[in-house]
């Protein structure tokens, strides 16, 4: 299997995803910005502002080659003077919806391969509703679940934890929202993270978990779209938002990495939200849905049956 493979199945993946999101707001177009990285490859950004359903959001997919950097050699462990050289593909998602009772999501696939031959995928998807709800929270990680289980039965608590673990703003103390799973390092034929699967199983693996955004998110937003909200609901909204920001700029590792590395800034700011709000000291009244959704931030909590 070579890259090329992967490549175009992310690219119709990108295809697919915008298709079904387009159809589902009604209104919103997504508008393409094609790029160039300055190492090698570039990608292609989707973004669709001002619909029916959706404020803000994106799909991007790229596939980027070039040197590998110093700061990667040192996660890596590679010798400084070694030549390695590496290609990375994949797709990346946020959706950041108008009304607060649509929840934000966030997906990536990834593939990163070295000139030595060294190769992995890793992903994620996680869901970050402004309120929780409870059969909606069931929906998503049972369907991540029967996902994971398809493949490996160890999948889905393995990365569930993980996801638990990743998606957590320290400084709050909190969760960015109800998890989902998390996934990096998954090597064919090796005993860590891929539990031995082949290289074209990691594959199909990592293929029915972007296959599942579409239907996952589109129920969501069928469900939720019409319900109304009041003004108090919206500002709480802007609130969650501000700690969707400070995860993306302060601990996301992605985000790091790709400004730390001189990335395309629009791509890889495109994760953040149109508009977002800061309040001092902000407690919300006890028992309240908002203080009921704050008490629901933990890790470790078992959303699917």
């Amino acid at each position: 299997m070579k890259v090329d493979e992967i490549e175009g199945f992310f690219k119709e993946l990108q295809d697919n995803i915008c298709r079904a999101i387009e159809e589902t707001d009604g209104t919103g177009k997504f508008k393409e910005d094609l790029w160039e990285h300055h190492s090698g490859g570039g990608g292609r950004t989707r973004l669709i502002q001002h619909g029916s359903v959706l404020e803000k959001g994106g799909v991007n997919f790229s596939k980027v080659q070039g040197e590998v950097h110093p700061r990667l050699r040192q996660q890596m462990n590679l010798g400084e003077n070694d030549d390695f050289h590496f290609t990375a593909t994949g797709v990346s998602i946020v959706m950041h919806p108008y009304n607060p009772h649509v929840p934000i999501i966030h997906m990536n696939v990834r593939y990163f391969e070295l000139s030595n031959g060294t190769c992995w995928f890793g992903g994620g998807i996680d869901l970050t509703p402004h309120y929780i709800n409870e059969a909606d929270a069931a929906f998503f990680h049972n369907y991540l679940k029967q996902s994971c289980d398809r493949h490996h039965i160890d999948f889905y608590p393995k990365f569930k934890t993980w996801a638990d673990d990743y998606f957590f703003i320290q400084h709050r103390n909190e969760t960015r929202g109800i998890g989902g799973i998390f996934f990096d390092y998954l090597k064919p034929d090796d005993a860590g993270n891929g539990n031995n699967l082949s290289k074209e199983a990691l594959f199909a693996f990592v293929k029915e978990i972007g296959e599942s955004f579409a239907p996952i998110y589109t129920a969501l937003m069928q469900k939720h779209r019409d319900e109304p909200y009041t003004e108090e609901q919206k500002q709480w909204q802007f609130l969650r938002r501000g700690r969707y920001v400070e995860f993306n700029l302060v601990w996301d590792r992605g985000t790091k990495f790709g400004l730390e590395t001189n990335g395309r800034t629009e791509s890889i700011l495109m994760s953040l939200p149109p508009q977002a709000n800061w309040e001092y000291n902000f407690e919300p009244v006890a028992g309240s849905p908002e203080a009921k959704t704050l008490e629901a931030l933990k890790k470790g909590l078992n959303w699917a049956s």
